[in-house]
């Protein structure tokens, strides 16, 4: 039975390899084999291959002045991060909250066997992701350092050892979360606030990498030494793979005993959260007036709530917001220093720090593209806003105004911080306003342009239209595209009219571009959208 069941776990977590959702039916064999060589690719080559270079790299330095535990204490470290973040959401989707907990518990098969099923599943894919860096680290031990029988065998054993503990800690964090995710109300911003965190945390250590190993090899006697004083356990987590029996007893008893806290903590809310619908509030009626609104307020809102409902659509296509609030602070922190930079790199072509600023702030906006997927995204429920009494260009015009808004405002924020720093002329601060302003509509424009004209309504995931669409894609090529044709032409030619006359030129041509497009979205644009 547990083979059976673990049999459906893996199917379900690897289920796109075999099934094509888009046409509901199985792949052929070649189709899967070639998504599964991919897979391969990526995890045993790239990753495998990043974590190979990083072992080379510090175990001969670490080896030679006596520190090889410091050197598996920092991969084992690295693996558990790796294994507890790749599997700690399929641990709360798979063995929680999965959607089929109602249908195996009604059947006559043993809880325990359901639990054990899935913990396999989720160890098998800690497994995976620890192994990518454990699994290398090891062997480059074993040919650069040595390859005894002892060393092979502690070797073995710690990655075991990491594996089980990484299962531990992926079932109690994931424990945590179902736990909470059932007192929320909306998990939307909770999941787009800790992916932040971690593309935060992974672009700061990925720029940090290289001089944080060189740090560590120049430094790693004295490291060590602090680490044996204040972190023991480290000390003994990492010198249980050397060889060191004490340790590695010590590492296998703590880890076999929270393995089985956890597992009792499990066996025995297990059938309670696996059951548990959510939280339900219970509310007092209160007669209360409404007011009422008008049908442009009404689409906006519904705009609003499809964003804010789905965490996809705010990162992949919400990300300029971000970003233009960060590029305004970095301005407070850093920008007096940069506009001198400039102000000094170009002194000969007056205006040219205007004009990079005006571009910069063009190309932290063109990462919104919020109505380039705003049209598929209706899917196969564009009958019901069809079917409204309302014009087709009010709906189109809500998906407009949704990125306007989420554009400008953190645009004018960006813009503000600008102004702090740089010494514009009233002229420079007209004329910076109007170039970002009529590129924000013109970008709006062009990615609603896109999606009425070509719209991907017949999809089963909504990743699929937010960044498999060929709208979003032209979208964003072009969004980015613009600014730089923009500054590129005043240092070939641009310069000579003048950085005012060019500005002005350009921001007109902008508006005229933004005409166009919005006369044919509110002519053709509507029929087309009311024809689909």
């Amino acid at each position: 039975m547990i083979k059976i069941l673990l049999k459906k776990q893996l199917t379900e977590i690897f289920r796109s390899y075999y099934y094509d959702a888009k046409k509901n039916k199985a792949r052929s064999k070649l189709a899967t084999a070639a998504y599964i060589g991919l897979f391969v690719l990526l995890m045993a080559g790239v990753l495998g291959g990043i974590f190979t270079f990083l072992s080379l790299a510090i175990c001969t330095p670490f080896s030679a002045v006596g520190m090889d535990w410091l050197y598996f204490a920092i991969m084992g470290l690295i693996a558990v991060l790796l294994g507890v973040f790749g599997s700690v959401f399929n641990t709360y989707a798979g063995l929680y909250l999965a959607k089929d907990n109602d249908f195996l518990l009604s059947m006559p098969i043993p809880v325990n066997a359901i639990m054990i099923s899935r913990l396999l599943g989720v160890y098998l894919m800690g497994l995976m992701y620890s192994g990518i860096v454990l699994i290398p680290a090891v062997i480059v031990y074993w040919i650069v350092v040595s390859a005894k029988l002892s060393a092979i065998i502690s070797g073995i054993i710690f990655v075991a050892l990491v594996s089980l503990f990484v299962l531990t800690l992926s079932a109690a964090l994931g424990y945590v979360v179902a736990k909470i995710s059932l007192k929320l109300k909306n998990k939307s911003f909770i999941t787009v606030i800790i992916s932040l965190v971690f593309f935060g945390a992974y672009y700061f250590v990925y720029f940090k990498a290289q001089s944080i190993i060189s740090h560590l090899i120049s430094n790693a006697a004295v490291y060590g030494e602090k680490i044996k004083g204040a972190a023991y356990p480290i000390y003994i987590f990492g010198n249980a793979a050397t060889g060191d029996l004490t340790a590695m007893l010590i590492i296998a008893a703590v880890v076999i005993a929270l393995f089985l806290i956890m597992w009792r903590i499990i066996s025995s809310s297990f059938i309670k959260i696996s059951t548990a619908t959510g939280v339900t509030v219970k509310k007092k009626y209160k007669a209360t007036t409404v007011k009422q609104k008008g049908t442009d307020s009404a689409l906006l809102r519904k705009e609003f709530n499809r964003f804010t409902s789905s965490p996809s659509y705010m990162i992949n296509c919400g990300f300029g917001i971000l970003f233009l609030f960060i590029g305004g602070i970095a301005v407070l922190i850093k920008g007096r220093e940069m506009v001198e930079i400039l102000n000094a790199v170009f002194s000969q072509k007056p205006g040219c720090t205007v004009i990079i600023i005006s571009a910069l702030l063009c190309m932290l906006a063109s990462m919104n593209d919020i109505a380039a997927p705003s049209v598929s995204l209706e899917g196969k429920s564009l009958w019901l806003l069809q079917s409204l009494p309302v014009r087709p260009w009010q709906a189109l015009k809500a998906k407009l105004r949704l990125q306007l808004i989420l554009t400008v405002v953190p645009l004018i924020f960006a813009f503000i911080c600008t102004v702090i720093v740089c010494k514009y002329t009233a002229l420079d601060l007209v004329l910076v306003l109007l170039i970002s302003l009529s590129y924000a509509l013109l970008s709006s424009l062009f990615g609603l342009f896109l999606a009425v004209k070509m719209p991907n309504l017949n999809w089963t995931n909504e990743i699929t239209p937010i960044k498999q669409s060929a709208s979003v894609g032209i979208t964003l090529l072009v969004n980015i595209v613009y600014p730089i044709i923009y500054g590129a032409v005043f240092f070939i030619v641009g310069y000579k009219a003048g950085y005012a006359a060019y500005m002005a030129a350009f921001s007109g041509f902008t508006l005229a571009l933004s005409a166009v497009l919005y006369l044919w979205l509110k002519k053709k644009g509507s029929a087309a959208f009311a024809a689909l």
